[in-house]
């Protein structure tokens, strides 16, 4: 499953995949991230992986098409585990995007959040207790100069 995280700026968006994601997940996925793309131009991404366990077939070509057509979609791509294959895909996903991939462990979830939203002269602030309390639509985060 695919939740957003709501976030105060346009220029970030953030996602929640638990379990194991499927075709269906990245019909809502993907039309997201188009509109933010489509509006702000290159955006952020923040991707929380919780309980998180893969892709089935066609979502895994999902993904795989999703990385080729958002090639140079993103200036950084901050991604949060507690998997240390999480880890490797950050890694093996740095060659399909032109954008600065870093991986966090949960327990960095506040530093995740700062690091999307450093380097335009701001930072990112996330109540982090929301997320791990398991309700991503009341997180709130915003870039404050």
């Amino acid at each position: 499953m695919i939740e957003t995280l709501q976030t105060s700026s346009p220029k970030v968006v953030g996602f929640k995949f638990t379990g194991k994601l499927h075709d269906e997940d990245y019909k809502k996925f993907v039309p997201a991230v188009d509109a933010a793309v489509a509006a702000e131009g290159k955006v952020r991404l923040f991707f929380q992986l919780e309980d998180f366990h893969g892709w089935d077939l066609h979502a895994a070509w999902d993904d795989f098409r999703f990385g080729i057509n958002h090639y140079s979609a993103f200036d950084r791509i901050a991604m949060v585990g507690d998997r240390n294959w999480e880890k490797w895909l950050a890694v093996l996903g740095k060659p399909f995007t032109k954008a600065r991939v870093k991986y966090f462990d949960s327990s960095e979830v506040d530093a995740a959040w700062n690091w999307i939203g450093e380097g335009r002269g701001r930072t990112a602030i996330c109540d982090s207790s929301s997320i791990a309390n398991g309700s991503p639509a009341s997180t709130n985060v915003s870039l404050n100069p």
